[in-house]
């Protein structure tokens, strides 16, 4: 390996180092939310008012249940508690625009956070836990507006209002049950050899580079054949049409209007159609054939539709959602390929109907550019065609981008967007011999073909064990931790009014 193409490995490796290390740092630790508002001062007493119209002593403010229990808005309870404390860090101005999108994250985030207190709560209780009063009494005795000179003050204590001794024993008791609940899912046993394991799965790493060729330049000369084989899909034709839902009997009936001149067929639409059509007096515009099939199913009845002279009424016809009769308003004609709206529409069906003439011509490609790549070389196969080139990695075999290691997420490349659970893409990447084009493959709107520039491993494996090791319980932390909280607010024992109720209260 020439020095530059070391040091280039070398970028590489240190990348997906770093894209490892921060994909941790970017994921919130254990109930981050919670934690936060658990190790605040119980300021109980000494609230911030709260930003809410007539917020005053007493008020209460229900913004759902969960199982049954209210989460409530009450001055002095743990909803406020969290209001209160993201309200002053946020320094709200009601100048600023965007003012009540900002004040609602503010309360949904707390109305969140209340929900994941009062989950984790209903399983302390199914598990039949309560708090020990002894262990409660030691932990408000901890609290610091409770201390003077570095000791509880009793007398600090007995100044407090009565309701607001209970009120503070009551929630400081939630809070043991609550840090106990997080501190059993933080002590979570796992084996061993699970972090060894796991860190085996980063090797062996490999480097691609790969050329795209995109569906969608299927060339004009292809449609042009394709269209001068099926003539009659791509028949234009003006039609007016008159649809009723309703019963065949007065659909027969407006028909029979229609037939015997009761009054013109543009009158008759605007009166009696029941479809999109009717305020236009019927009139479709121009169609092509094949915008008849989804309304049509019967290809005779459509042949007929399409084929009606100029002025002449179909019969009644069962389409897809009622009856209709159609009029001609031109005789049809064949499509004009050097009319590019007409193209276009033709271009389209073809890409949606018969998408695999498209996708064989791009394999057909494809194989001309492994030819000439062999022949030759990757590059001089990239600079003789019209191909998009990428490179991506160092990256493991990450299916699904399941792993905080290299992926293909994270390489940022838009026509791979759809590979990462395609598992012939993966046997592909590390099948093919390195600097050996792969097989052609499709991937969502584009042909791949891969060349496996690098593959490395080894030496630094050991490196990356040693650094995996110490991030693979916190990493397990975060996993359970977004499961527990997903589970909360998705529950089926919640029922959630925080948007009714918080909007509610602005008259919104």
């Amino acid at each position: 390996m020439s020095a530059k193409d070391k040091n280039q490995s070398e970028k590489r490796e240190e990348s997906s180092k770093s894209e490892f290390i921060q994909r941790f740092k970017d994921r919130p630790f254990l109930f981050t939310g919670t934690v936060l508002i658990l190790v605040i001062v119980i300021i109980a007493f000494v609230f911030v008012p709260a930003i809410v119209p007539n917020a005053q002593h007493g008020t209460e403010l229900v913004f759902g249940y969960y199982n049954k229990t209210p989460i409530k808005y009450v001055p002095g309870n743990f909803f406020h508690q969290v209001q209160s404390h993201l309200s002053r860090n946020e320094r709200l101005s009601q100048d600023d625009p965007s003012y009540f999108s900002r004040l609602a994250q503010i309360w949904r985030e707390a109305f969140t956070e209340t929900v994941i207190q009062l989950g984790m709560l209903d399983e302390m209780k199914q598990a039949g836990y309560t708090a020990p009063e002894a262990v409660v009494d030691r932990a408000v005795a901890s609290l610091d507006f409770l201390q003077e000179n570095g000791r509880f003050s009793a007398a600090r204590y007995r100044a407090m209002d009565n309701n607001d001794r209970m009120n503070l024993w009551r929630q400081t008791q939630e809070n043991v049950a609550v840090q106990m609940y997080i501190s059993d899912l933080e002590n979570i046993k796992t084996s061993s050899s699970e972090a060894p394991f796991i860190a085996a799965m980063n090797s062996p790493r490999r480097s691609f580079d790969a050329a795209f060729f995109s569906i969608s330049s299927y060339p004009d000369s292809e449609i042009h054949s394709y269209a001068e084989a099926n003539p009659d899909l791509f028949k234009n034709t003006r039609l007016s049409r008159i649809t009723v839902y309703s019963s065949e009997r007065e659909a027969r009936q407006i028909h029979n209007s229609v037939v015997n001149e009761v009054s013109t067929f543009e009158e008759i639409a605007r009166t009696n159609s029941q479809d999109m059509y009717a305020d236009r007096g019927g009139d479709m515009g121009i169609l092509m054939a094949f915008e008849l099939i989804y309304e049509i199913s019967n290809e005779q009845d459509r042949n007929r539709v399409i084929n009606l002279a100029r002025g002449e009424v179909s019969d009644l016809i069962r389409i897809s959602s009622g009856w209709a009769f159609f009029r001609a308003n031109e005789t049809a004609y064949q499509a004009d390929l050097n009319d590019q709206s007409q193209l276009w529409k033709i271009r389209n069906y073809v890409m949606d109907n018969e998408r695999g003439r498209a996708e064989d011509w791009c394999l057909a490609e494809a194989e001309k550019f492994i030819v000439l790549a062999e022949q030759r070389s990757f590059n001089e196969a990239i600079s003789a065609g019209n191909v998009t080139r990428r490179s991506f990695g160092p990256m493991p075999l990450n299916y699904g981008n399941a792993l905080p290691f290299g992926s293909l997420a994270s390489a940022g490349i838009q026509e791979l967007a759809a590979a990462s659970t395609n598992q012939f893409f993966w046997r592909l990447a590390f099948s093919t011999p390195l600097n050996t084009p792969s097989r052609p493959l499709v991937i969502g709107d584009n042909i791949v073909v891969l060349m496996p520039v690098e593959e490395t491993g080894s030496d630094e494996d050991d490196d990356f064990a040693g650094m995996f090791d110490s991030y693979w319980s916190y990493l397990m932390n975060t996993n359970i931790t977004s499961s527990i909280r997903n589970k909360f607010l998705t529950s089926d024992k919640l029922e959630n009014n925080f948007e009714r109720t918080f909007w509610g209260l602005w008259n919104f």
